[in-house]
């Protein structure tokens, strides 16, 4: 036999490995060359997902555990899964998705050794089934036009061969490559951002009535009722008092009108991007500890675990409610949680375009 220490999660261990004369002796326990046993990677991939450093988890296992890992084997452990992220990335699309919702994260990422904020593009496409999916992650230097069309244009060679809705947050060009590349989608601004935005020059104690008499514009029946209500804020006291509102409300118009076509349980889906925004708070939380990316694919590779690792707790909280729906797939393919009043929706998107969504139906 011969000596071996390997580090577990409960500390170090001492252990003697048999060996035989002629070598045909294989260790179960402590395999060849392995000098990490019993789940310490998945711990230490697991605690990456959740935010922690390289540095911080080097310090936690020597903490709690009294194991002496570099930050080399631990950057090393966690490039395992890169594999895993790039097969996801290229993995194909369903044919269509009824809504989809598209937005950016901000990071700082070190390029050419400068440090330069990027922009981490992420897509949310709720399914036939009113499941939510992650299509991909991109990084790219700005927001630019250009890059909202290459990113499109990959779901599209993907497989993904019609959108019915998308939401974004009025990034600049994206409309455009939306209907660039599926000319029948539809890519209206959520509610919620002209609301954001028309509140920036609001006073505190004046926000409050403002949304409160916004609502009539964004709750109207139609098209020229919801026209009418901006008209009649505009010429009200608040209207007169912020002008800005009225006309942050105009310079968005175009993308917001299709909103009060949608029937009303559909307007509940989108509404607002917040299927979105939710993951991207937790991103930029599992973010804001690192004040810098070495590269490009270390940003996708965080963002890819930390989607997986969000999927994680919402099924064991599904599991503890006793949510019984039984999901389609298996594995980290990172598919969240069913979209509220999503058999309501559907079934008004297929009466109101029997075209577009009876062939994946």
């Amino acid at each position: 036999s011969y000596p071996k220490t390997p580090s577990t999660p409960v500390g170090e261990a001492a252990v003697q490995v048999p060996r035989d004369r002629d070598g045909s002796f294989t260790p179960r326990l402590a395999p060849k060359h392995s000098r990490r046993l019993g789940g310490l990677d998945e711990m230490i991939i697991s605690l990456y997902a959740g935010g922690m450093t390289v540095r911080d988890i080097q310090h936690h296992l020597a903490k709690t555990i009294g194991t002496d890992l570099g930050p080399e084997t631990i950057s090393n452990i966690t490039d395992a899964v890169s594999d895993a992220v790039l097969e996801w990335q290229e993995r194909p699309l369903d044919e269509s998705y009824p809504v989809v919702y598209l937005d950016a994260v901000r990071v700082k990422v070190r390029d050419n050794g400068r440090v330069l904020p990027k922009a981490a593009h992420i897509a949310i496409g709720v399914d036939m089934d009113g499941f939510k999916h992650v299509p991909g992650i991109w990084v790219q230097d700005n927001e630019g036009a250009s890059f909202r069309a290459h990113v499109c244009a990959e779901m599209a060679n993907r497989g993904m061969a019609d959108a019915l809705i998308v939401c974004c947050d009025g990034l600049k060009g994206l409309p455009e490559a939306v209907e660039a590349t599926w000319p029948k989608a539809i890519a209206r601004t959520c509610v919620a951002h002209p609301i954001r935005a028309a509140n920036r020059f609001v006073a505190d104690h004046d926000r409050k009535r403002v949304c409160a008499a916004l609502r009539s514009v964004y709750r109207a029946p139609n098209g020229q009722a919801a026209e009418k209500a901006l008209g009649e804020f505009a010429e009200s006291e608040l209207g007169r008092r912020y002008p800005s509102v009225a006309a942050t409300w105009k310079r968005s118009w175009d993308r917001f009108v299709p909103f009060p076509r949608f029937p009303p349980m559909l307007r509940r889906v989108a509404y607002t991007t917040n299927s979105i925004e939710s993951p991207d708070y937790q991103l930029r939380k599992v973010s804001r500890n690192r004040g810098q990316f070495p590269n490009d694919q270390a940003v996708v590779k965080l963002f890819w675990l930390a989607i997986c690792d969000i999927e994680d707790k919402r099924s064991l909280k599904r599991a503890k409610d006793g949510n019984k729906t039984r999901r389609k797939s298996e594995g980290r393919l990172i598919e969240g949680r069913i979209t509220t009043n999503r058999k309501q929706a559907l079934a008004q998107l297929a009466a109101a375009y029997p075209e577009r969504m009876e062939p994946y139906l």
